[in-house]
């Protein structure tokens, strides 16, 4: 192995600088998720149902998600959350006050990742786009 192979294979290896989804964004609180079940609205989608409720206090979106046992094994249910989570972080956190829950479906796991954050980009725009025709008939 040459001395620029391992130079190469070291830097490949090193860590990678990303964004991160932090935990403001996060809802954590089962309060919080069944405030959002009980009092705010829904969104469908193919691989997805979104709620959505809107904050008059703190701005900024607040994500959490739900994945029944239904849907499968914990390391079905854990890679399904995974998918889900990345495609939120790449689509960006909207500067609207929400809390939005995610349920997916089963054939999320079937679905190709690029759909797939095609899909949750969409939602974030009918929810930001639902919300602003609410605060301003």
């Amino acid at each position: 192995m040459s001395g620029d192979a391992r130079n190469e294979s070291a830097y490949l290896s090193g860590p990678i600088q990303r964004e991160k989804f932090p935990r403001r964004a996060r809802l954590l609180r089962h309060a919080d998720f069944d405030e959002v079940y009980k009092r705010g609205r829904r969104h469908f989608c193919v691989h997805m149902t979104v709620f959505y409720l809107g904050r008059e206090q703190e701005a900024g979106m607040r994500v959490g998600f739900t994945v029944g046992k239904v849907l499968g094994g914990a390391v079905v249910r854990n890679r399904m959350k995974r998918r889900l989570r990345e495609a939120v972080r790449l689509e960006g956190f909207r500067p609207i006050a929400v809390d939005v829950v995610i349920n997916p479906k089963k054939s999320l796991l079937t679905a190709e990742f690029p759909e797939l954050r095609k899909e949750v980009g969409r939602a974030f725009q009918v929810i930001e786009q639902k919300l602003s025709e609410k605060r301003n008939p």
